[in-house]
């Protein structure tokens, strides 16, 4: 087992994990560790616990110490030049009327480098902004372009669920969404309720697009005749998740409804296994005249496919 901490850089966004073996860390407490721009300061934002050695993977740096007092006040300093970065970034775009949006501006800890998040619709001409930012801070400057997920995700937020973002929280990669998965799950097609807070397909219609997948499979679509235990009718809903399927009935008095578990209907079948997919195959009487199947079997009477 691996004893893992999940700590921030900023106060909202993604967590990071790091090991955290010999160290006795609990919520708020600063620590050093490595990352792409050198060394970092980064905050503890839960209590730590131990995972299983072999999903740890090697992905997982180490924590290096905890932060010193006089390391704590350079970081302070640092969130201050971070936000005094972004006004004037902010200043030179609209200067210079370029058409992109800035998300965030991040320094590294020894103040070398300073690396600036926009989004734009369109490839942006920045070289002349990259010389008014290097001449005002006599720094190295990188400016990257990320996806209006990617911004969620650095930015942080809360969901329509009222929980905090998936991609704040625990997803590692983006997974392609499409409007396929919430036809499939039955949603509404409307752009305010499947989009996210970054504005694209929220990724949790990605997480249950596998069961959703296998229940279009197994149970019959709408408008198919089916047989019950109460005679051939017509399938007028399916609730894919409770696995309820709706049936017509239609007789010379009208027409009446009944809800069946699919469970209940599909062993009315099991003689000869399934047959097209999302339908129930011809039932077969194969007991002759028993008295146990004589009455089932003069509610299955054969009758054309459609």
């Amino acid at each position: 087992m691996t004893k893992i901490v999940n700590v921030r850089f900023h106060d909202a966004g993604k967590s990071y994990k790091f090991s955290c073996e010999g160290f006795k860390l609990k919520i708020g407490d600063a620590v050093m560790v490595e990352t792409s721009l050198g060394l970092d300061l980064a905050h503890v934002v839960e209590d730590p616990y131990e995972l299983d050695t072999a999903s740890v993977g090697e992905e997982i740096v180490p924590i290096l110490r905890i932060a010193t007092d006089k390391e704590v006040e350079r970081y302070s300093v640092k969130k201050e030049k971070e936000r005094e970065a972004y006004e004037k970034c902010q200043m030179f775009i609209e200067k210079r009327k370029l058409n992109m949006n800035l998300v965030d501006a991040v320094f590294a800890f020894d103040g070398k480098k300073i690396v600036f998040f926009f989004t734009s619709d369109n490839r942006v001409d920045f070289r002349e902004l990259v010389k008014d930012l290097a001449a005002a801070f006599k720094a190295r400057i990188e400016l990257r372009q990320i996806g209006s997920r990617d911004q969620a995700k650095l930015v942080g937020g809360i969901g329509v669920c009222g929980r905090e973002l998936c991609c704040c929280t625990f997803l590692e990669h983006f997974a392609p969404v499409s409007l396929r998965m919430a036809r499939d799950q039955g949603l509404s097609l409307n752009p305010t309720k499947l989009n996210g807070a970054c504005g694209r397909l929220m990724c949790c219609l990605q997480f249950e697009k596998e069961a959703y997948e296998d229940a279009h499979k197994r149970l019959p679509r709408n408008g198919k005749k089916i047989r019950t235990p109460h005679g051939t009718g017509i399938v007028s809903d399916v609730n894919l998740l409770l696995e309820k399927v709706t049936v017509k009935f239609e007789n010379e008095e009208g027409a009446e409804i009944e809800v069946f578990d699919w469970a209940q209907l599909e062993p009315l079948n099991s003689h000869e296994g399934q047959g097209k997919q999302g339908e129930k195959p011809e039932f077969t009487c194969n007991h002759g005249d028993c008295e146990n199947c004589k009455s089932r079997c003069a509610n299955f009477e054969d009758e054309p496919e459609e």
